[in-house]
């Protein structure tokens, strides 16, 4: 159910400027505050300064957890040097000497086991080389929960977006590597589900899904 497949990108880069913003207010102020002052930051400075009312609301809705995922993110952020897409994302480092096939049949195997639908697959390296173009491997996965995508989609529509669930095997120098959206933003860093039991747990239930694919695929276990 890939709304849970995770907050926007926008969230993600939300979410670092509020922890780039806290780490100066904190103790690293003399540090960060040439950059938080710079010409490249003033759009996001003149939001936070024009509705902080606006922001504290925001984030007193937030679910619990946000704090510690904001910091996970934050750090993530760093280490890359300003990558957000590597910022929002899980990933594995698929074993050594396990197969594509092997980690289609993992990742059946969880499906069926957990109730969630496989929706597609979109080989495009295989496409890649049916037009003369030398590529690894990278093949999307995608899933759903219909029932769960239903609910998240009436409790917040723009969640649409983020529609199906998606796991990606990308061939690196290095061999081969998962990857798909951190799925606890949305538990986390998302509004509050608690007024939403079912959703919640339903919820909760398809981020422990794709977790399990995720590690699972990544030994080639079935």
């Amino acid at each position: 159910m890939g709304l849970i497949r995770n907050i926007l990108a926008l969230i993600g880069v939300v979410a670092i400027v509020a922890g780039v913003f806290m780490a100066g207010k904190m103790g690293g102020m003399m540090t960060l505050m040439p950059g938080m002052l710079s010409p490249e930051m003033k759009p996001i400075m003149d939001v936070m300064n024009q509705n902080a009312t606006g922001m504290v609301t925001a984030a007193r809705n937030l679910a619990p957890g946000a704090a510690e995922e904001t910091a996970s993110m934050l750090k993530r952020w760093v280490d890359s040097k300003g990558e957000i897409a590597y910022t929002v994302v899980w990933e594995r480092k698929v074993k050594e000497g396990v197969s594509l096939e092997d980690i289609q049949d993992a990742l059946a195997s969880v499906a069926s086991e957990r109730n969630i639908k496989a929706v597609g697959e979109l080989p495009l390296s295989e496409e890649l080389l049916a037009r003369g173009v030398q590529s690894g491997v990278l093949k999307v996965f995608s899933y759903c929960n219909p029932e769960t995508a239903r609910k998240m989609v009436d409790f917040a529509p723009p969640m649409a977006a983020f529609l199906p669930c998606r796991i990606i095997v990308v061939e690196k120098a290095d061999g081969l590597w998962l990857y798909t959206l951190n799925m606890d933003m949305m538990l986390k860093m998302g509004q509050k589900l608690d007024s939403h039991p079912e959703l919640k747990e339903a919820a909760w239930q398809v981020r422990e899904t794709i977790w399990e694919m995720m590690e699972k695929a990544s030994k080639g276990e079935i």
